[in-house]
């Protein structure tokens, strides 16, 4: 004869088997997409995928991927790869200016990976490195009539797009340990706030536009920034549920918006996780990889990326 307590039993055991099943699902998945990485990965520390493989941005976001499965990043099964691509990060960077890459994107990603790198991989020149390009991402921000960021260090307009991925690396650094003004983590919000749309969504350059990729990126900063009680993060999460998974960016939005679900509530994540976990089950190629717009490289790190908040290695992804 069932009892209450022998029903609640079977139903905690249903839900542990479940939770173990998805889990062995995500590493199934993830670690094959890591293999995929280390196999195609050059001796000079980027992927063949002309141009975005080459690029240390996507570099860096392939080896915050390589980072968040939490292996040994000195001696596990992925150090030779997490090598080469602090390797390659740090000879593209400008030694006078910090700066990483052609691009304030390249930048952004690069140095966030820097910032997770940090006190996990033994590597001396990742500290100065790391100082190195935030001082950059500060010094460009202060003289950006905005006090934001475009293309270029020296740019005089802005984008959210750019913007976020300066604003995390920030935030990055700061868990880090590295000393990042207040008053530019203020100013960076402010940017965003600024191009708030009247139905909660972020706009590109302005208040109008919005569209789910950069809702995410605003939805991230502002959770980032201990603002998660305000309308202004109710109101952009409101959209972001509510709008759709476009094909324009997709990969983009799965590395965003992961992390702005996480941030914003544990059901609505869990709702969402199962969902693209599902997803990227059925368009994940044999080889391990995922195929999208800004190739192969960045596609798979992306995918990557948007499970890794089932392993929550990285202070990025702790709420």
């Amino acid at each position: 004869m069932l009892t209450l307590l022998s029903i609640g039993l079977q139903a905690q055991q249903l839900f542990t088997d479940q939770f173990d099943l998805a889990a062995s699902e995500v590493d199934r998945l993830y670690v094959k997409g890591l293999q995929f990485l280390a196999a195609s990965q050059s001796d000079q520390g980027n992927w063949s995928d002309r141009p975005y493989g080459m690029e240390p941005g996507v570099v860096g976001l392939a080896l915050v991927s390589l980072l968040a499965h939490g292996d040994d990043p000195n001696h596990g099964p992925y150090a030779i790869t997490i090598k080469r691509s602090l390797d390659f990060i740090l000879s593209e960077q400008n030694q006078q200016t910090g700066y990483i890459g052609r691009t304030m994107y390249n930048h952004g990603f690069a140095t966030l990976s820097l910032a997770e790198a940090y006190g996990a991989v033994m590597d001396e020149r990742i500290g100065p490195a790391l100082k190195r390009a935030i001082g950059l991402i500060l010094e460009s921000q202060s003289q950006n009539p905005s006090h934001a960021w475009r293309y270029s260090p020296e740019s005089q307009d802005a984008d959210t797009t750019v913007s976020g991925a300066q604003m995390v690396s920030l935030f990055a650094a700061r868990n880090a340990g590295l000393s990042v003004p207040q008053e530019a983590i203020e100013q960076g919000i402010e940017y965003f706030l600024s191009c708030q749309t009247k139905d909660g969504g972020f706009g590109y350059t302005s208040a109008s536009g919005a569209n789910s990729p950069r809702t995410a990126i605003g939805c991230l900063v502002l959770a980032l920034a201990k603002r998660k009680d305000t309308p202004a993060f109710q109101s952009a999460f409101g959209y972001l549920k509510k709008a759709s998974q476009s094909n324009n960016y997709y990969h983009y939005y799965l590395y965003y918006g992961a992390q702005a679900f996480f941030h914003a509530s544990p059901e609505e994540w869990n709702r969402w996780n199962q969902e693209n976990i599902t997803a990227l089950k059925q368009s994940q190629n044999p080889d391990g990889s995922w195929d999208g717009q800004f190739g192969t490289t960045f596609s798979t790190a992306a995918s990557l990326l948007s499970m890794a908040l089932n392993y929550r290695f990285l202070p990025i992804y702790e709420r």
